[in-house]
């Protein structure tokens, strides 16, 4: 298998051997999740996004599946920013220009993201009935937009290198209303640095002329797709934005 880089999540870990990178996904990943997300990140890359050249899906002699790119040279934006604390701001600028070029874009062949969220939300079992239909009121009400939306971008996500920056991890990828994006992007910093979570989101907003409650209208319907992901760290923030009100 070659040298461990690093693991990713509890649901896979990272190889590399000389210039191939697997993927290796845990037990319970079926072969259409893994061919899935080789096709997305492919598709990223013919649309011109800096994303690593997938080789191909293989399984593993013990049974589980893993997907090969090409390994990128380079540091994860997460890295830098803890590197060069004094330059936070500039880099969450540049990620939120990524962002943008990413929302630029249309993928067809990529499922839509309220049809997606709905799916995930009807079938939640940690919400009671009242719940689950004030959030599907509230994702039935959102705008339909087509844009394309990366699902979990944030600074472990990214490599940077002097080519640019490279987005991993393009399983959860879907067409949709980019606000829905930030606010994913939103409680992923949150889980970690309430105040650099509240500084990308002024950023995106004043970069997007976009209003910051018109983000912050997504945050339960985000939180309550994200329970379905079943990851404890998570949990209690997920739940604290599920009051559907109207928030400040």
């Amino acid at each position: 298998m070659g040298e461990k880089v690093l693991l990713a999540s509890g649901n896979h870990e990272i190889y590399r051997d000389g210039d191939i990178v697997t993927k290796v996904y845990r037990d319970g990943f079926s072969k259409s999740e893994v061919l899935r997300e080789a096709m997305y990140q492919a598709i990223a890359e013919e649309l011109g996004i800096l994303v690593p050249q997938v080789l191909g899906v293989v399984k593993l002699e013990d049974g589980c599946m893993g997907m090969q790119s090409v390994y990128v040279e380079g540091k994860t934006l997460a890295q830098l920013m803890e590197e060069n604390p004094n330059q936070k701001e500039e880099y969450l600028k540049q990620m939120v220009e990524l962002q943008v070029q990413l929302s630029s874009k249309e993928a067809p062949l990529i499922p839509d993201l309220k049809v997606k969220m709905a799916s995930q939300i009807k079938g939640l079992k940690e919400i009671n009935d009242i719940t689950r239909f004030e959030i599907m009121t509230k994702l039935n009400g959102m705008p339909d937009h087509r844009k394309l939306c990366h699902g979990e971008l944030y600074p472990e996500n990214i490599i940077v290198n002097e080519k640019g920056w490279y987005v991993l991890d393009w399983i959860h990828a879907a067409n949709g209303n980019v606000s829905a994006d930030v606010a994913r992007t939103y409680l992923l910093f949150d889980l970690k640095d309430k105040e650099m979570a509240e500084e990308y989101l002024a950023l995106f907003c004043a970069r997007t002329r976009t209003e910051k409650g018109y983000v912050q209208e997504w945050l339960p319907i985000v939180a309550a797709a994200q329970l379905t992901k079943k990851r404890k760290q998570e949990e209690k923030l997920l739940h604290s934005w599920l009051n559907i009100c109207d928030i400040d």
